[in-house]
């Protein structure tokens, strides 16, 4: 799933905007215009993927034969990464051609016996066992609907087995700021998330930072309304001075970061660790 969508309104059901999408991007180069931010260089989503990947990397440390979930997978490069270092991984998206994709990826990459895929509707997921690690990478930021919504995190905490850890990174703002959403994509408040997730059940364990640098945010509400040559000066400008930021101070800068790791488990008795910004 996208990270953050700064495109025109779809023209159709958001099923068949990410199939649609998936037809479009999903086999050009690494796959990231499907997966990151739609309409933007690869340069751009190229620096997405790198904060993603920081901010994730402490809680995808997985022993071998551990049983992973990865929600909304897209072309499966979490999928990849995680059968590669020996997890059991079950890939989900509602897009057959992202499933196709990440398919082939996965036997291009020599770890497809270890990973299964499932065209499924998270509001409706059925993966037919319990895992110890289950993943969402932007995901619910698209589930724009708020009984498919509670519906998508219920499924996600129903698949979790006791033990197990829930990892989700969403883009959850401390405070709402609707000019960057779209009919693809919402940054709900950091509190409207944290008051779900313990609806569903869920207890938060940690939460990390991604993004803190603003950049980006200023200027995404301006990018329709700029020519191309200005608009791919001024992300480059933006991206630029976003990098050392976010890479220096994604994970610590908790309070003012754009998108946020959050790390769930069950409801238990015990006080969740909290990270300051």
């Amino acid at each position: 799933m996208t990270s953050t969508a700064v495109s025109t309104a779809p023209s159709h059901p958001p099923q068949a905007y990410w199939e649609a999408r998936a037809q479009r991007f999903a086999v050009e180069g690494e796959g990231l215009a499907a997966v990151c931010s739609y309409g933007m260089p690869a340069f751009y989503n190229r620096v997405v993927d790198l904060s993603q990947r920081l901010a994730l990397a402490p809680w995808l440390r997985v022993r071998p034969g551990t049983s992973v979930l990865d929600v909304g997978c897209g072309v499966g490069r979490w999928c990849r990464e995680l059968a590669r270092r020996g997890a059991r991984v079950t890939g989900v998206d509602f897009s057959p051609t992202m499933i196709a994709e990440a398919r082939r990826r996965a036997a291009a990459r020599g770890v497809l016996a270890r990973c299964r895929f499932l065209v499924q509707d998270l509001a409706h997921l059925d993966a037919g066992e319990k895992f110890d690690l289950v993943l969402g990478v932007t995901v619910l930021q698209h589930i724009l609907e708020p009984q498919a919504l509670r519906a998508a995190v219920r499924r996600l905490a129903d698949h979790l087995s006791e033990a197990g850890r829930l990892v989700l990174l969403e883009a959850a703002p401390e405070r709402s700021i609707g000019s960057c959403d779209s009919p693809i994509f919402q940054a709900r408040p950091r509190s409207d998330y944290l008051r779900l997730f313990a609806e569903c059940g869920l207890t938060l364990r940690a939460i990390r930072g991604v993004d803190p640098a603003p950049f980006k945010i200023w200027l995404w509400p301006h990018l329709p309304r700029l020519a191309p040559p200005v608009r791919t000066a001024a992300l480059i400008l933006a991206t630029a001075l976003s990098v050392p930021i976010d890479v220096l101070f994604g994970r610590r800068a908790v309070g003012r970061s754009w998108h946020a790791v959050f790390i769930l488990e069950h409801a238990r008795e015990h006080a969740p660790e909290h990270a300051g910004g």
